[in-house]
């Protein structure tokens, strides 16, 4: 677990790491941390916490990258990540989360089909504002499930099994060694098991499952591997809601660090005995080594060079791995006015024509309801103006609550589009291996790789982001000082053991 905030740390004699405007003094052990994200702040505070001089380098005005936490409405609205997911003592950052009292708002249990929320709570309606019966919704998603058990490779044992659903799964996987889309695997079992496809309304809310789905992805069903869509570790505990934002997480992990906000990085060297980043307007800092926590669409816009070249196989894992969007658009209103549930949505034809909106009144007791549109229809979103936006979100909004009044204040987020991120999160695309996680992250030299795309159990989530910050630094932090023979000189960046402490979970109501 991450070391606490410690003031009374040893001092190296030893210079920090230097940019070309200081006196090129001696300047190790230390690190440059490149990217602000949560997964780079974990890093440079453990770092930091095991004596080691650190910088961090951020583009943006503002820690957190895809953590976001606004505060324009004049209280705390998460525009990206806003969920632990699995609150329970094995998530590596439930401790930090539990000893700052921040609590979260349960929206699911385990194994959900909807995974971040159940159907406790909640209102589905046709394109006619008419509201589809409970019951109907409980047995389309029990079909769901079987049609998602009918496409997934559950194990060999199939012949140990009395269960012919398991029989028909590892026919269909070994069958289509070359992998396929979800949305093919969909086709090919409704082809082997006609009694699934379903018609009319339950047909609409089969596509409002598979829009949530897509929205656990950032991606289109099309697009989705088959063979890697469940290949993510969930910790137990369920999903719970950050009430007051993730950005108390942010700022507890970077209070003193060394930090340079508006730091555009756009050359990385390595050489055998360190590396020199170079900013927008010139600037360089040199240190012994670099934690490479930037986002997977940056990565892969390639306007960071890296000298040399990575390797073809770190470069092919860049390629490989999917990115995806998922935003929010974010409606203030003077009061609430719709049903009193965790969620409402919209079911339609395609997955492109449903709408799901999160409410966060029962949360937080403020009359906000977010959108949350994903794939090629937030692509699609991105291309409008904020204005045009909102009034894309509201008219889906007024489709099943035709007297709703006009919000107050919106937000709006473009993940996709912002030159800091260039997309949400990273998933598994057709065709390719899980292990490109694995591939992303393993180091090149003296450069680490941190964040959400280099998990391999936890990809697209803060917990999986945080948990690579904290091994690229304790990899960095024995590969430096290997080189100054200095390993037993120096604490693990893990720090010692601290009692482990569960977050508050808020009863839902």
């Amino acid at each position: 677990m991450v070391s606490g905030l410690k003031s009374d740390r040893p001092q190296l004699r030893r210079g920090l790491c230097y940019s070309n405007e200081g006196s090129g003094q001696a300047r190790s052990p230390s690190v440059i941390v490149i990217g602000g994200g949560i997964a780079g702040v974990a890093a440079a505070r453990a770092l930091y916490d095991a004596s080691f001089q650190v910088v961090l380098l951020e583009s943006r005005d503002r820690l957190g990258g895809r953590v976001h936490t606004d505060f324009s409405f004049g209280f705390p609205v998460d525009l990206g990540a806003s969920w632990l997911h699995g609150v329970c003592k094995e998530n590596p950052l439930a401790p930090l989360i539990g000893r700052l009292g921040l609590p979260l708002y349960r929206t699911s249990g385990d194994n959900s089909v909807l995974y971040d929320h159940d159907l406790e709570s909640y209102a589905l309606f046709d394109m006619d504002g008419n509201q589809v019966p409970q019951e109907l919704v409980t047995k389309v998603g029990e079909a769901f499930e079987k049609i998602l058990k009918e496409a997934r490779i559950l194990t060999l044992l199939f012949l140990y099994t009395s269960s012919f659903l398991h029989f028909l799964t590892d026919k269909v996987r070994l069958e289509n060694n070359e992998d396929m889309s979800i949305l093919r695997a969909f086709s090919i079992v409704f082809e082997r098991r006609p009694d699934l496809r379903l018609e009319g309304l339950a047909h609409k809310v089969l596509q409002w499952y598979l829009c949530r789905m897509e929205g656990w992805f950032a991606a289109d069903s099309e697009t989705i591997s088959l063979k890697g869509w469940d290949q993510e570790e969930l910790l137990p505990g369920g999903h719970g809601l950050m009430v007051r934002g993730y950005l108390p997480v942010i700022n507890t992990l970077a209070k003193g660090l060394d930090i340079r906000l508006g730091h555009r990085v756009s050359k990385i060297v390595r050489h055998y005995n360190g590396v020199k980043v170079t900013v927008d307007g010139g600037k360089t800092f040199m240190a012994d080594a670099a934690v490479v926590a930037i986002p997977l669409g940056v990565l892969k816009s390639k306007t960071i060079m890296f000298e040399p070249k990575l390797p073809d196989w770190k470069e092919e894992a860049i390629k490989d791995l999917g990115v995806g969007i998922e935003n929010k658009i974010v409606l203030n209103f003077e009061q609430v006015f719709w049903p009193k549930v965790e969620f409402l949505g919209v079911v339609a034809e395609t997955s492109y024509g449903c709408s799901y909106f999160l409410n966060l009144h029962k949360a937080t007791g403020h009359p906000v309801l977010v959108y949350m549109p994903a794939g090629k229809l937030a692509r699609d979103i991105e291309k409008m103006s904020d204005e045009a936006a909102v009034n894309f979100a509201f008219m889906q909004l007024k489709k099943i609550l035709p007297d709703a009044s006009a919000p107050i204040q919106y937000l709006v987020s473009r993940w996709g589009s912002d030159i800091n991120s260039l997309g949400s999160y990273s998933y598994d695309t057709v065709g390719k291996p899980h292990d490109l996680y694995e591939r992303l992250r393993i180091p090149v030299d003296n450069l680490f790789f941190a964040g959400e795309a280099t998990s391999v159990s936890y990809p697209g989530s803060v917990h999986g982001a945080f948990s690579t910050g904290l091994m690229a630094a304790e990899d960095c932090r024995m590969r430096v000082l290997e080189r100054y023979g200095e390993v037993d000189l120096f604490q693990p960046v893990m720090g010692e053991e601290a009692p482990v402490s569960v977050p508050l979970l808020i009863s839902r109501m």
